[in-house]
């Protein structure tokens, strides 16, 4: 017998996004058809101004097509009342923006719990989870700090801890290292790379095409339109240019400087051995 197939995660079909009335209408979405299964990594990649950001806020519900089907789950978006979509947007759905959106004056362990508010989970319980969350980034000694005493890459991964907090299945982030540095945006990469492993749904818009190196799938716009849609080949451990947990990376950092340290001690020994 054969076994049922689960439907795709999201499911698009002719879906369109317009702006404006009459003469001034802009088609943002133009007749998008687009299918992604449970545990991908999908990287949207294309100029601004094609639609990148508005498929990503439709995909979380934030925004509603003009035209077409969106399915996620199986079930048809339009027949979904809007308590129900604030519920799938709250436990099924975890947002990453590019500007953090961190309270400025809330501290970090009560920005992680925040979305646990509309949960009905008591107040303790919130913040055991948003320190179970903020852990997993290495961020347990930052609960009570205040946002402006973070770096840029801290923020970024307490929004990523913020979004993992309901242990949603999906996660949409848009241009998640848009405001971080080379070193910062490989940490968050790699976090992000980790969340994919333990099975979530990752779709991510970037203008960065080395990230897309941690995707196993790219899709490129164009005006509105899918242009190109690609697999990538599986990541090999094995290659060196390739993503590797944060720690492997310092712990060759520290062999590389207690060699150089001995190397410069047995120079020095010599050298006062021959004078």
């Amino acid at each position: 017998m054969a076994k049922n197939t689960p439907p795709p995660v999201i499911e698009l079909v002719n879906l369109h996004k317009n702006f404006g009335y009459g003469d001034t209408i802009t088609s943002a979405i133009n007749g998008i058809d687009l299918k992604i299964q449970k545990g991908e990594f999908v990287a949207i990649m294309g100029p601004s101004g094609c639609g990148k950001t508005t498929l990503l806020n439709i995909l979380g519900l934030l925004d509603t097509a003009s035209d077409g089907e969106y399915r996620l789950d199986g079930s048809q978006v339009s027949s979904i009342s809007q308590s129900r979509r604030a519920r799938i947007r709250r436990d099924s759905i975890g947002f990453i923006f590019q500007h953090f959106n961190l309270l400025p004056r809330m501290n970090v362990i009560e920005n992680v719990a925040l979305p646990l508010v509309y949960t009905g989970i008591n107040y303790t319980k919130r913040l055991q989870a948003a320190s179970k969350a903020l852990k997993l980034f290495h961020l347990e000694n930052r609960e009570y700090y205040m946002p402006h005493q973070l770096s840029g890459g801290q923020l970024q991964r307490v929004a990523i801890a913020r979004a993992l907090v309901n242990q949603p299945s999906i996660i949409l982030a848009d241009e998640p290292t848009g405001n971080l540095d080379s070193k910062s945006s490989e940490i968050i990469m790699q976090e992000l790379s980790e969340i994919h492993g333990r099975g979530n749904t990752i779709i991510m818009v970037t203008h960065n095409a080395r990230l897309t190196s941690y995707a196993d799938r790219i899709i490129h716009m164009l005006d509105g339109q899918i242009d190109r849609d690609s697999q990538v080949a599986p990541t090999q451990t094995a290659d060196p240019n390739k993503k590797k947990p944060l720690s492997t990376h310092q712990k060759k950092s520290r062999i590389a400087r207690k060699t150089t340290k001995r190397r410069a001690k047995k120079i020095k020994t010599v050298e006062v051995k021959a004078s």
